[in-house]
């Protein structure tokens, strides 16, 4: 029963990762309902949020790819400068977007989530989310990859600094973000996720050290292997499903499940 506890919250790690719903939301709501030594090992949380990064960065790796040559290409091949020019201002753009909430994250991120973990106001940022994601419902824009400009990085990059707030998603704000700055679609959906690797990348190092000098790992291999294949499975097939959403317009239903959430949470916790 104890291991399938992991599959369970493996599971619920990778569909609500890359989903528009906020995985940290869903976390802090059943450590709310469920008094389980399982949701509060946050030790396991870092496995599993490894889980879902192995299977985006499987998803974009030739993207990921392209733009380190192109970085390097750009600053070490002055012969073919201009080739790599678009690659290197995007991986600049993906930089600068990064930047505020890199900041806030490690001033306030703390703060934030011991203030505004209760229930009661999870279920006003679910409410956010949902009305966030309503508004940009018939978002078409028609920048492409290389019209992004810096000040749409720095406005995608405030905007990310509020998914700092426990129920409201980083996936959907910066999704709204990028489609209120006019980005295409399949932009945006790019763009999101180029965001995600930073910000990841950042935090599970940090947590890492902290699993590191646990000292408890053999006696929990196993569970954090399987918890861990089932975060990356359901990972890669729920990014499908978003983007496959994303490209066809369907944001708005992740805003009614949001809103559908919220009133529940509302009601659970009067």
């Amino acid at each position: 029963m104890n291991l399938l506890e992991y599959i369970i919250f493996g599971i619920i790690q990778g569909l609500t990762e890359p989903l528009p719903i906020s995985s940290s939301g869903h976390l802090v709501l059943i450590r709310n309902i469920f008094n389980t030594n399982l949701f509060q090992d946050l030790n396991f949380e870092i496995v599993v949020n490894f889980g879902s990064f192995l299977a985006i960065l499987l998803i974009f790796w030739k993207d990921i790819i392209k733009l380190i040559k192109g970085f390097f290409g750009y600053l070490f091949n002055k012969k073919e400068k201009e080739t790599f020019q678009n690659d290197f201002k995007y991986c600049l753009l993906v930089l600068i977007g990064s930047i505020p909430v890199g900041i806030a994250g490690i001033l306030l991120k703390d703060k934030i989530e011991s203030i505004l973990s209760g229930p009661r106001l999870l279920g006003i940022s679910f409410l956010i989310t949902a009305i966030a994601l309503f508004l940009v419902r018939n978002a078409k824009g028609d920048k492409e990859d290389k019209d992004i400009t810096y000040k749409d990085a720095i406005i995608i990059g405030l905007l990310q600094m509020v998914a700092l707030f426990p129920g409201i998603s980083r996936s959907g704000t910066v999704l709204v973000g990028c489609l209120l700055c006019g980005l295409s679609r399949n932009s945006s959906l790019k763009y999101t996720f180029m965001l995600y690797f930073p910000v990841s990348i950042a935090s599970m190092g940090l947590g890492a050290l902290d699993l590191i000098e646990s000292g408890n790992l053999s006696n929990v291999f196993i569970p954090y292997f399987v918890g861990l294949v089932a975060s990356g499975i359901v990972t890669y097939f729920s990014y499908q499903w978003l983007s496959n959403w994303v490209k066809k317009g369907r944001l708005w239903k992740f805003s009614i499940y949001c809103f559908l959430l919220s009133i529940f949470i509302f009601i659970y916790f009067r």
